[in-house]
C-alpha cells in the first residue's frame, strides 16, 4: 500500500484528531497508483463481482462530492491487497472472496 501511495495520512496541523481528514499519501509510485486506479475503473464497469462491491460501497453516498473518485481509490487498494494475497499464497482469484465482507 505504501509503495503505491494508497496508505492514508492526515494533515493534522493545528487540528484535533477527529477534525483531520484522512487522504491517500501519494508518496509512492505514481505510475503504479495510476495503473491501479484505471484497473479499478474498468473492473467496476466490466466485472460482475467488482461491480457489486463498488455499488455496495457507494450505496447511499451517491450525492457526496468526489465520492466516485474516492470509491475508485478504495477499490484500487482492495485490488492491490487481493493481488498481494494471491501472489503470497500462490492461489487463483476467486470472486466469492469479494462478497465475504
Amino acid at each position: 500500500m505504501k509503495l503505491a501511495g494508497l496508505d492514508l495520512s492526515a494533515d493534522r496541523s493545528g487540528k484535533d484528531s477527529d477534525k483531520a481528514i484522512p487522504e491517500i499519501s501519494k508518496r509512492g509510485k505514481a505510475d503504479l497508483r495510476y495503473a491501479l486506479y484505471q484497473a479499478a475503473f474498468i473492473a467496476s464497469t466490466k466485472n460482475q463481482g467488482f461491480m457489486r462491491y463498488y455499488t455496495s460501497k457507494l450505496r447511499g453516498r451517491e450525492k457526496e462530492k468526489g465520492i466516485h473518485t474516492k470509491m475508485y481509490v478504495k477499490l484500487s487498494a482492495k485490488m492491490l491487497l487481493i493481488a498481494w494475497t494471491l501472489m503470497k499464497k500462490k492461489e487463483a482469484f476467486d470472486p466469492a472472496h469479494l462478497e465475504a465482507e
